[in-house]
């Protein structure tokens, strides 16, 4: 092999559709473009199978076909030797490329139409340059991406709880990658959905908003459990945007009170999910984004994989440690003045979701975890809490003993701060936490009225 295929991994973005040449048992040859190619490791690369067409037959016939690929930068040329070896249709790969087809498909408003038949894996026997004038080089990296992993893996190894764990990650990932929008997302108790617990770069936090599996790149990477990396502006909305005109398409406009808006940048031209895993199970995602045009490669995809996987593992570390015990007790705090007119805490049964006066300030586990607060507190004059006892509480019904109270804690932390709300939680000590409150509380019970009058 006279060029090594890793070398020219961004020739198989699919910016500039390769050429497939084949040829048919009886020596009929046939030439057609093809738009997705996927760099598999060093001998292999993987093609799809989205239609039985000619080129489909000949392979059948015939395993032997040569590909060009141009690079995106500079327009050389490469020719590839192939040989068809099997077409998958399930597994790791063939799911990494019907979700990235999906994501695709998904901001193209595509749903339904793209449809991955198989995955054909091809032996990269040769790869030769193509004579050719070459443009300009490649603009130079932005940042050694090594470099900046061992720069982040440093203080992310430093960090002590949760809350730190993912103000640096999202700090590094601009000051070490020179990545300026990104968001972190956790997968809730129920495994259904992702909701936003961090995220730095937009003008809105977007804190609390929540995206099903399947959802677009973020919910078709934790879906599949695999990096869903798009280099070029191929959709018209942002998630935020998309979700509401969906909800209102479907009637569901009066919902949209208690949704917040899914930060994102009103023209995005490159994303990249990556799936945060530990343990073996799906944790969350870590997405980066983009204005630029083929803003994340190969090598980006590899440096947020390995940053994603320390992440998972810090992440887990810290939440085990958190459950191993609290700090002792200490005594109850005065309570500090509450002073001007009573701030009204609704509360609604049926999804859990409160608000303050006529402010919405969060729902679901969340919600149901800040009503037993401030009921404790109301009505017994409570302010310290323990995350054992919330864990335990019936009150709050946590989904799942691997549902993560810390990180639900620090989504209605962040969510009282942003709102500059009369209530606030503060840490106080490794397992607890302490509410204050400016203003007086006036609860208010709806039992199951979906009018909320």
């Amino acid at each position: 092999m006279t060029q090594r295929l890793d070398a020219i991994r961004d020739c198989l973005e699919g910016v500039v559709p390769a050429i497939m040449a084949t040829c048919s048992a009886d020596g009929t040859p046939n030439v057609a473009y093809l738009s997705q190619t996927e760099y598999v490791d060093g001998q292999h690369v993987a093609l799809s199978y989205q239609f039985f067409n000619t080129t489909r037959r000949n392979i059948l016939e015939n395993p032997n076909a040569r590909l060009i690929v141009t690079h995106p930068h500079t327009a050389e040329r490469y020719r590839l030797q192939l040989c068809y070896l099997r077409t998958e249709t399930a597994g790791p790969l063939f799911e990494r490329m019907k979700a990235k087809l999906a994501g695709i498909a998904s901001h193209t408003g595509m749903s339904g139409v793209f449809r991955l038949l198989g995955s054909d894996i091809y032996r990269v026997l040769d790869v030769e340059r193509v004579p050719g004038v070459a443009l300009a080089p490649s603009p130079p990296p932005r940042a050694n991406l090594l470099a900046a992993l061992r720069a982040t893996a440093a203080r992310v190894s430093a960090c002590r709880d949760l809350d730190q764990l993912f103000t640096e990650t999202l700090a590094c990932l601009e000051s070490q990658f020179d990545v300026h929008h990104a968001m972190l997302l956790l997968l809730d108790g129920s495994g259904t959905r992702l909701y936003t617990i961090a995220s730095r770069g937009y003008a809105q936090s977007g804190v609390g908003s929540e995206i099903p599996l399947g959802q677009g790149v973020i919910g078709v990477a934790a879906r599949e459990a695999t990096p869903i990396r798009i280099g070029y502006m191929t959709f018209e909305y942002t998630y935020g945007r998309a979700i509401r005109a969906a909800a209102a398409a479907n009637g569901l406009g009066d919902a949209l009170e208690t949704e917040i808006p899914l930060p994102g940048l009103a023209e995005s031209a490159s994303q990249l999910a990556v799936p945060i895993r530990a343990g073996g199970r799906l944790l969350g995602v870590l997405y980066v984004e983009s204005a630029q045009n083929l803003r994340f490669g190969y090598d980006d995809e590899d440096a947020l994989v390995a940053l994603a996987g320390q992440l998972g593992a810090t992440m887990l570390a810290l939440q085990q440690a958190g459950e191993v015990g609290d700090d002792a007790p200490a005594p109850e705090p005065e309570a500090g003045p509450a002073d001007g007119a009573p701030v009204v805490v609704r509360h609604y049964a049926a999804d859990d979701s409160v608000f303050l006066d006529d402010d919405y300030l969060i729902k679901g586990v969340a919600g149901s975890i800040f009503w037993a607060l401030v009921r404790d507190h109301v009505e017994t004059g409570r302010n310290t809490f323990s995350n054992r006892a919330l864990r335990l509480d019936p009150r709050i019904r946590l989904p799942d003993l691997s549902d993560n109270l810390e990180a639900r804690l620090i989504l209605l932390r962040r969510r009282l701060n942003e709102r500059g709300a009369c209530v606030r939680l503060e840490k106080a000590g490794r397992g607890r936490l302490q509410l204050s409150t400016t203003r007086p509380l006036s609860l208010v019970e709806v039992a199951s009225d979906p009018a909320r009058t």
